[in-house]
């Protein structure tokens, strides 16, 4: 009771005119952050961060988190349109938003990812609000054991429940992980396979291969079957939107499973990307129409998308609760309080009521605006599908050589995105999966860095990973996603033998 008093007290804040058009100013920025690849949501809060010096600090984390929501809702529309994940998290929104935009189903597609945006952070949003005294405890027992469990879980589940060759995604996988182990060694500070290579030091920047595999792998395979763009007229209309409305409650039990894994994942904290390549790949895997995704499956954007926005919602709780960021754009915000003099943790709770409640209230706000405002320039961004290509092509080059320049204001990022970009050609050629070596460049390092932590804390014993029960759940989670294809096939034998 006491909680929905105090945010009905942030209702009153956040409702206050210069933060209403602070909250709108802040999504419209993150949409055009979310559309240019590369930039994405921490790079753009803290590009954006000193704005916000001359305000009070609720306006300005109000903008900031409404920035945060915006770059979530824009790193969908690229990737829709144009294959072109703006974010990493919106890897897996390519695999059946891109062939629906090619079908013609370009507005059902981002209707679908909006929406299903929406209610994943609106789902964040109620789960904040109720649980952030329970979560604080609950958060507190993550140590690195558990944080590589969780990574474990999300590469075993893409293995395990993915129905692309295991092969192939396991060699995918491991040529992630050999590119995320590039740089300096995180534990020891010695360098690895930098050969002599400066640029190398701080190893490969993950929004740069995406940018290059995902961005100027597609524009080459396009190229090379002609200089057509392979997207049909999208027919876009409020007709559009309410059909598509009409249809996702059907998928229900996919939104609800999507929900609970991106909460999990931005809490823990592995994050949006892990938890939108999960929630695809377990969708996959149950949906009775499995078999079709990839190919322009309504249900494949509302799994990775729902996911991805619970998970980057989530992961502010812990940054508000304990000072521990879930994210790197929670990481930025974190940054952000404590430049105000904010102190994140338990005590703010106590200490600064109405700053928090003025937050999750803008959370609510912020989320309803962020889905009228893209719904409403849901046409503009449709209908850039009917430019054509041998004129988009160029301007997506550019876009996508700002946006790696943008990460380090680098030449030599601009030179590895087009080399990512013929790797990525010439695994879409040999039919090798790039999802699995994105995953492995976002959280291979961080994966390693966890596991080396857990033993050197337990001298080098594997049973570190069997300790406690929080740890020991996750990972056999983790094991049975593994083998998930194999007790399946038995499960099947031992029901088709006869008694």
């Amino acid at each position: 009771m006491e909680e929905l008093v105090n945010l009905f007290h942030g209702f009153a804040v956040a409702l206050q005119p210069f933060n209403i058009m602070v909250m709108i100013v802040g999504i419209v920025l993150g949409v055009l952050i979310g559309v240019l690849p590369g930039l994405g949501g921490a790079n753009g809060v803290a590009i954006l961060l000193p704005l916000t010096f001359s305000m009070s600090p609720t306006s300005a984390i109000i903008m900031l988190s409404c920035i945060y929501w915006g770059a979530l809702f824009g790193g969908a529309i690229t990737s829709i349109l144009f294959n072109i994940p703006g974010e990493p998290w919106s890897v897996a929104t390519t695999f059946d938003g891109y062939p629906m935009a090619q079908k013609g189903k370009a507005g059902e597609a981002l209707t679908a990812a909006f929406t299903s945006s929406f209610v994943g952070a609106l789902f964040a949003v109620v789960m904040i609000t109720l649980v952030a005294p329970l979560v604080a405890s609950f958060a507190l027992q993550f140590g690195p054991a558990e944080k590589f469990a969780v990574y474990f879980l999300a590469f075993c589940s893409f293995v395990g429940l993915s129905k692309e060759p295991p092969f192939k995604t396991i060699a995918a996988m491991m040529i992630g992980f050999a590119l995320a182990a590039v740089g300096l060694d995180s534990i020891t500070g010695q360098l690895r396979l930098t050969f002599g290579i400066t640029h190398l030091l701080n190893g490969f920047d993950f929004l740069i291969a995406v940018i290059g595999l995902f961005g100027i792998g597609e524009i080459l395979l396009t190229m090379e079957e002609g200089l057509a763009f392979r997207g049909g007229t999208a027919k876009i209309n409020l007709r559009v939107v309410l059909q598509t409305w009409k249809e996702l409650p059907t998928y229900w039990i996919t939104s609800l499973r999507s929900c609970l894994i991106g909460c999990w994942m931005g809490i823990t904290p592995a994050g949006a990307t892990p938890a939108s390549f999960m929630s695809y790949g377990i969708a996959k895997r149950v949906a009775k129409n499995g078999s079709n995704f990839g190919k322009g499956e309504i249900e494949g954007v509302v799994a990775p998308e729902t996911a991805a926005h619970a998970a980057g919602t989530a992961a502010l709780l812990p940054m508000l609760s304990l000072g521990v960021p879930g994210s790197p754009t929670a990481a930025v915000l974190l940054g952000g309080l404590l430049i105000w003099g904010l102190q994140p943790g338990p005590m703010l709770f106590v200490e600064q009521k109405e700053f928090v409640w003025g937050l999750i209230a803008s959370m609510y706000l912020g989320n309803l605006v962020g889905l009228l405002v893209v719904l409403t320039c849901v046409p503009i961004f449709a209908a850039i599908l009917r430019v054509p290509f041998s004129i988009i092509a160029p301007l997506i080059l550019v876009l996508c050589a700002i946006g790696a320049y943008s990460v380090h204001s680098s030449t030599f990022d601009v030179i590895l995105m087009l080399v990512f970009g013929v790797i990525g050609y010439l695994l879409k050629k040999c039919n090798y999966p790039l999802a699995p070596l994105v995953l492995a460049i976002v959280l291979g390092d961080k994966a390693e860095e966890a596991f080396r932590q857990s033993l050197l804390g337990s001298q080098g014993s594997l049973s570190v990973f069997f300790s406690n029960t929080l740890v020991s759940s996750i990972m056999i989670l983790g094991l049975i996603a593994l083998f998930w294809s194999v007790i399946q096939q038995g499960y099947t034998r031992l029901r088709g033998a006869p008694a």
